[in-house]
């Protein structure tokens, strides 16, 4: 039987689905449906090879590996853009394009500016051909497999299209997705990315497509380029890309004059904040293409388009020093100590300087005039250097060969941004800043225990490790700067309730590298005990669902370590959870598995957590916010009017709990 229809069809529908869902925001189908349907249309391809298709919805997940990343040159030349910092700079850019075109009617498109990694995407006959980074304008590097993971790209077009062209846009990281990826690296004890900007281009550069996959990019376009184009203006080519599918944002407007302009960059300026990705500006470009043609392009710009670039809140100060953070993991920060400044609202005396690398990056002094700005509108950074104010003494910054600490000589992994100190034991940041991650509220959650007590047991003495503290006693805590009695009590009773902790949460308390709260859940629900996961092989971990290399080879290097066993031993003997306990539930079903719920309301046959556990007892999940990812609201009375507003904007169904009730039985 010839599967070639079927399996194209199925292509077409899981490619109109994507395209709802990422570049729309507007699902027409639930993900446990796109998913089956996926699942169908793998197995298909694989039973019948001779159909594979790069471009295939199915590729999407990455996978190819790219040691390498070959040097491609542009068709057609990537320019930059000149920068306007003001009005009255966008009305001398007028004058000299009236002075070039003569008295004609100008017209402009206004665009937001998108800080991301510039891209060129060729397509041919409708289909993603190669994608090469913005480079020197002149070559970029080929990063097709990357960009092909990126889902509101899309791999074959709609509509009547050129046979070839070139878009182009940026690649980006939404605020969102960088604030999750950054809280991932905080729970393991990694230093966080300092931008999303940077993380996004990074992004693109991982020899792992897989990776990629993994990442919450996105793309925004907004430029085509190529022979005998469709359209006549700027603005028609926007409206013509997102009907080829493409990513098109909607903040966009085609202004009559100068005036319409400012009206634009003064909304923006202020609604920026609101928008879900960095934006640092406006790009104003002339309308008519045939008036771009005529005013060409200057050695690095075109003559037809200006950058309005929106002003960062900026101040000047001194660098008084630098000084050196260890973290748990050994992992060590630069910090700068400012004189203290005025700053978006705050007093900002420190920024981080983020590694080795940046100090020399901006060759950065001590006693130099240095501009601060905060990145993302919350943490202080240095931008660059006043050099008319250095100090002709003023001494080339060389970074630290040894920890502040303990005086370990310290190392820099191949690939790593950071140096580390290896005196895993010994080094008393890391030693207080495991213990400090043990007792933390998504681990272990001691009470009566803070990170102070747990320096203060530390200076004194009285714990190495973790396993220190199960042996802490009342006469041994009364002693301490201000302790009592009763906060003595408090802290060993704290530390003997922990011992009821599930095993999922003391292996996130253990503070394995790259073992976040996430990864410790499947690690215990996969290998059951502690002992059963410590005599895992690299490849068994490997082969469990979403644990790559990187967590595997970290999770044998902790085990592999005699003084990690021996604290466990410790532990166990003290009675801490080294294993899962399986809780049997005779009213458990599958019925609800692959649905996600949102409980709002007031409800009269089951409490809100009552009604949660029904959920996840009958396979479905619990979702803490509606999206549209949400496939049921379960209403009580008084729901919140802003989620029956989004419910119904999203079209997802509301229930009542009778519904409910109804549906787990069947």
């Amino acid at each position: 039987m010839d599967m070639l229809p079927q399996i194209l069809l199925l292509r077409e529908e899981l490619s109109q689905h994507n395209h709802n869902y990422y570049v729309l925001d507007n699902p027409t189908i639930s993900d446990f449906d796109f998913d089956t349907k996926l699942k169908e249309l793998q197995e298909l391809e694989q039973k019948n090879p001779q159909f594979f298709d790069l471009n295939s919805p199915t590729q999407r997940v990455g996978g190819a590996i790219t040691k390498n990343f070959a040097t491609v040159a542009h068709e057609q030349r990537m320019y930059s853009l000149d920068n306007s910092y003001s009005k009255e700079d966008l009305m001398d850019w007028e004058k000299r394009i009236e002075k070039q075109l003569g008295e004609v009617p100008l017209e402009y498109t206004c665009e937001l500016k998108y800080d991301g990694a510039s891209m060129s995407i060729t397509y041919e006959n409708g289909r993603l051909i190669r994608a090469v980074t913005r480079g020197d304008g002149f070559q970029g590097d080929d990063v097709t497999n990357n960009v092909k993971t990126i889902r509101s790209i899309p791999l074959q077009l709609k509509g009547n299209y050129p046979p070839k062209f070139d878009i182009r846009g940026e690649i980006i990281l939404p605020f969102k997705g960088f604030e999750k990826m950054n809280q991932d690296l905080i729970e393991i004890g990694e230093t966080p990315y300092s931008n999303p900007r940077n993380t996004a281009s990074g992004s693109l550069k991982l020899q792992d497509s897989a990776e990629v996959a993994k990442r919450p990019l996105d793309c925004l376009l907004y430029s085509i380029v190529g022979d005998n184009l469709p359209f006549e203006t700027q603005y028609d080519g926007l409206e013509t890309a997102r009907k080829w599918g493409f990513k098109v944002p909607a903040a966009s407007k085609l202004a009559k004059n100068l005036d319409e302009v400012f009206e634009f960059i003064d909304y923006w300026d202020v609604h920026r904040h609101e928008l879900p990705y960095e934006t640092d500006g406006v790009v104003v470009k002339l309308n008519s293409r045939q008036y771009q043609d005529e005013l060409g392009y200057t050695a690095k710009s075109p003559r037809w388009a200006m950058a309005y670039k929106f002003k960062s809140e900026q101040v000047s100060t001194v660098l008084n020093s630098i000084s050196y953070q260890v973290g748990r993991t050994g992992a060590i920060t630069p910090v700068a100590n400012l004189e203290p400044v005025q700053l978006a609202g705050t007093i900002v005396k420190r920024a981080s300087l983020h590694n080795a690398d940046q100090i020399e990056k901006l060759d950065i002094r001590v006693w130099d005039t240095v501009f601060v700005e905060k990145g993302g509108e919350i943490i202080p950074k240095i931008i660059a250097v006043d050099l008319t104010e250095r100090s002709t003494t003023a001494e080339q910054t060389k970074y630290i060969t040894h920890c502040p600490e303990c005086e370990t000589e310290l190392v820099r992994s191949e690939g790593e941004a950071n140096h580390y100190c290896p005196n895993f034991y010994g080094c008393p940041p890391q030693i207080i800043g495991r213990i400090q991650h043990y007792i933390s509220r998504k681990a272990m959650d001691i009470e009566g225990l803070g990170g102070e007590t747990v320096a203060l047991l530390f200076t004194n003495g009285l714990v190495r490790n973790y396993a220190d503290l199960y042996e802490l006693t009342v006469a041994q805590i009364i002693p301490l700067e201000r302790m009592a009695q009763k906060s003595a009590e408090n802290l060993v009773k704290g530390v003997a309730e922990s011992k009821n902790i599930p095993f999922e949460r003391v292996l996130y308390a253990l503070g394995i590298r790259f073992v976040g709260e996430t990864v410790a859940k499947k690690l215990a629900k996969h290998y059951k005990t502690i002992d059963a996961l410590a005599q895992a092989t690299l490849m068994d971990l490997v082969l469990v669902d979403e644990i790559g290399e990187r967590i595997a080879q970290s999770v044998i290097d902790f085990f592999e370590k005699s003084e990690n066993r021996l604290i466990i031993e410790r532990l166990k003997e003290k009675g801490v959870q080294f294993e899962v306990v399986e809780k049997v539930n005779l009213n458990a079903t599958e019925i609800l598995v692959g649905k996600v719920f949102v409980v709002s309301g007031v409800f009269t046959e089951f409490s809100r957590d009552d009604l949660k556990k029904a959920i996840e007892d009958n396979g479905g999940k619990v979702g803490s916010s509606i999206s549209t990812k949400t496939d049921y609201v379960v209403a009580g009375d008084n729901m919140g009017p802003a989620k029956l507003d989004k419910a119904s904007k999203l079209n997802i169904p509301i229930i009542s709990e009778t519904d409910f009730m109804a549906m787990i039985k069947g």
